[in-house]
Formats: structure tokens, sequence, C-alpha cells
């Protein structure tokens, strides 16, 4: 037996908790602090601005879990549909799938004879997962885990939207919007660059384009409410 020590260590196995939970704390932290900011240019209270804030949280940390939990077992239903007809081909016609895999790996540039030896041997051990994974894309390492997504999302949210909260708190009312905005870009300065840290991908880029879409959504928020503020 051929034994192979891997030394390199990859990052794949994290992108989907990784995903959910830089998505929930991304958007809790700009959404909240966006709505934030355009009650605050709406010249309102502070106390109207942190239940505002908080209102911001719940809902948003519910609805994230939601859309992850619908999004994700969406796709989890598509995958278990596919395996079961991959399934029924199998059984009903096993020599055209034998033939269907090899000619995969003839397009990925095997010889046709050893095409055909390596979709014999995969298929003796495990014929359904080696369409599953060569035949459609699906992979034990991507599988969809709905709850996982769901609470990754629901947790980073709220963890997210706490931050602009606690800057709510300890801000004097006049420097409200100032200091919310600059703290916001702050922290998703700080979150692109953990999450590029943690997924392996340039950290620079994704700092900066964390914080400029960051400042955009604030600022635009903060035109409407300063806009609506005038005429309420």
């Amino acid at each position: 037996m051929i034994r192979f020590r891997h030394k390199e260590q990859h990052r794949t196995d994290r992108i989907g908790w990784l995903r959910a939970s830089v998505l929930g704390a991304n958007d809790g932290i700009l959404s909240t602090s966006s709505l934030m900011v355009g009650v605050a240019a709406a010249h309102s209270a502070q106390g109207a601005i942190l239940i505002a804030g908080i209102a911001g949280l719940v809902a948003g940390a519910m609805s994230m879990a939601a859309g992850e939990f619908v999004s994700v077992s969406s796709q989890a239903d598509t995958e278990r549909a596919d395996l079961a007809l991959e399934r029924s081909e199998l059984n009903e016609d096993d020599k055209g799938e034998h033939q269907e895999l090899a000619s995969i790996y003839v397009a990925r540039g095997l010889d046709p004879q050893l095409a055909t030896k390596v979709a014999q041997q995969l298929m003796a051990k495990d014929a359904l997962g080696a369409h599953a994974r060569d035949e459609l894309g699906i992979s034990v390492n991507f599988a969809p885990h709905p709850v996982q997504a769901a609470c990754a999302s629901a947790i980073s949210f709220a963890a997210g939207a706490a931050m602009p909260l606690i800057i709510l708190l300890i801000s004097p009312q006049s420097r409200l919007v100032p200091m919310i905005f600059g703290s916001t870009l702050f922290f998703l300065a700080g979150l692109g660059t953990l999450a590029a840290k943690i997924g392996g991908a340039p950290i620079l880029r994704a700092a900066v384009r964390v914080t400029f879409w960051g400042a955009l959504a604030m600022g635009t928020t903060a035109i409407v409410g300063a806009c609506f503020g005038k005429n309420l």
C-alpha cells in the first residue's frame, strides 16, 4: 500500500462556515451601523437611535438565520435529488455509467484505456461516490449543513451588530454619526483582514473591498436620513 503524508494545509473545508460567519458579521456591522447613521442623520434622539439599532440586530439575526437555512436546505435537497437520480441510473445501466465516467476522464486528459481502468476501479469501490464527485461535482467537503449555516449567520450577525451599538452607548450625542461611521469602517477592515487570513486570501484587497462598500452604504443611508429628516 502506498502511503503519502500530505503536508499542505488547505482551507477549502472552511468555506461553508467561513462564508456564513463572515457574511453574517459583515451584514450585522454594516446594516446596523447604516440604520443608526440614517436615523441619527434625521436628527433623532439617542434613545430612538438605540431602539432602532436593537430592533435591527434582532430582526437581522433572525432574517439571516432563516435565509441561510432555507438557502442551504434548498441546495441540500437538490443534491439529494441528483444523487437519487444517479443511484437509479447506476442500477439500470451499469455499463453505460462506466462508459460515461471513463469519458469524463478522457476529457480531462487520460488515454481511453487508462480512463476505462480508472473508472472500473473507482466504481468497484464506490460507484455513487465516484459519479457524485466527478460527474455531478458534489464533494463531501462542501456538503451543505443548514442548521450550522443558520446558527453561524445568526450568531455572527448579532456579534457584528453589537459593535456599533456599543459605540453608540459610549459616544456623545453631538458626535454620534462620525463615531459610528469611523468605528464601523475600522470594524469592517478588521473583519476583512481576519476573514482573508483564515481563508488564505490577499489581506489588503479584502480589507479595502469591505471598507469601500461599507462607506458607500453608510454614506447613502445618511443622505437619505438627512433628506427625510428635513421633511418630517
